[in-house]
């Protein structure tokens, strides 16, 4: 069994952690081997899924090999890592998935979590766990083809995108629970973020691991990673290629009509961080001065009632609106202050800034190199580019 690990107050396969067992309540999955030790990473959330786990890792294993036999003999061979990730499974998905892990041509992980934390908590967890310089995204229900992933891959370096998001093709799911919904929420999503991606559904993706490694995904926020990869990188670096999509084989759907209310309350969330997290004062400010000039409207109409016209005003449901209005108008303003004060705190934090930097360019480090060099009558710097680190 090569590569084995798994998380929570269980013991960690000893190929992976170094010799004997090791146990602990609270297991960091991050940082355990070097960034860009492999090509790619294939991560892969798991719930209940013991029945495909084994095919699974023999289709990714022979996209593996489709891959290899591509670069030809005097090509290097791609390294790949395979890291599946339980997200608390009740059935046999854990012991099937290290079961298929032996004797297989890519080092696998799995990674068990200590109970359902949801989709987005595991995608997250085997994106903190990669270490490939690329990662890929996947369900486990075989709905998604692994032999997508090398031409995805190609595509991706070939037009120098941040992001390849699958198209599914000839979608095989139901008409009223699954294709209606989704078309309309993907339009939707569209449309509100501004990053024309048509399947913001389909988990088949390719990402640079030092991009979305800025991007933190919490609730059930997979949805919308292209619209947060966009708050990171330029959208134009964002893309869609066509993809193959099966019918599941095996088990039963984790999704069902219920999932839509959860994308527009959750669309609502993007929205505001999208457009307010580094100025959450301006759209508090924004509602509350539009609440506060309605109050002060009303207030105006009645109180020209009440003088001008010598009309009684105590029971008017406009004078108690006005009121309450206004006062509306002094707390949302009171938020905006107390959100700017935050958000402040939060970007004042370690490892937490407003902007992301891809890559610097300049010589100044290079003259003084060059310079430090003379001195030292060593061979002067030529030239130097200064990526920004993952």
């Amino acid at each position: 069994m090569r590569g084995i690990a798994k998380v929570g107050s269980l013991t960690h396969h000893p190929s992976f952690l170094g010799t004997g067992s090791n146990k602990t309540h609270d297991m960091d999955v991050t940082n355990q081997i070097p960034l860009g030790t492999y090509d790619l990473s294939v991560v892969v959330p798991l719930y209940n899924e013991e029945e495909s786990v084994s095919h699974l890792v023999d289709a990714i294993c022979t996209a593996y090999d489709d891959t290899v036999s591509t670069a030809g003999p005097s090509g290097l061979d791609p390294r790949w890592e395979l890291i599946l990730v339980d997200d608390g499974s009740t059935d046999n998905t854990v012991e099937n998935a290290i079961q298929a892990s032996s004797t297989r041509p890519i080092p696998i992980r799995v990674i068990s979590m200590n109970r359902n934390f949801g989709q987005t908590a595991a995608m997250q967890a085997g994106i903190d766990a990669a270490c490939g310089e690329l990662i890929a995204t996947l369900d486990g229900d075989l709905q998604n083809d692994p032999a997508d992933i090398p031409k995805m891959v190609e595509h991706l370096k070939v037009n120098d995108l941040d992001l390849l998001v699958g198209r599914r093709k000839n979608r095989k799911d139901g008409l009223v629970l699954r294709l209606i919904p989704s078309w309309i929420a993907n339009r939707l999503i569209a449309k509100v973020t501004g990053v024309r991606i048509r399947d913001y559904g389909c988990s088949l993706k390719i990402y640079r691991t030092k991009i979305i490694r800025q991007v933190s995904l919490m609730g059930e926020m997979h949805r919308f990673i292209p619209a947060w990869t966009a708050s990171v990188t330029h959208p134009n670096r964002i893309g869609e290629i066509d993809v193959h999509h099966s019918s599941r084989k095996y088990g039963q759907s984790k999704y069902g009509i219920s999932r839509t209310i959860r994308v527009v309350l959750d669309l609502v969330a993007v929205l505001f961080f999208l457009k307010y997290r580094a100025r959450p004062g301006h759209f508090f400010g924004t509602v509350g001065l539009v609440v506060g000039c309605l109050g002060v409207a009303m207030m105006s109409t009645v109180l020209f009632s009440k003088i001008v016209m010598g009309e009684d005003i105590g029971t008017r449901p406009m004078f108690l609106l006005g009121g309450l209005a206004m006062l509306s108008s002094l707390q949302l303003i009171c938020f905006g202050v107390m959100a700017e004060m935050l958000t402040r705190i939060f970007f004042q934090s370690p490892n937490t800034s407003t902007y992301s930097v891809r890559e610097v360019h300049g010589n100044a480090t290079s003259q003084l190199a060059n310079s430090e060099a003379q001195q030292s009558g060593a061979v002067p710097a030529i030239n130097a580019t200064f990526p920004r680190a993952a």
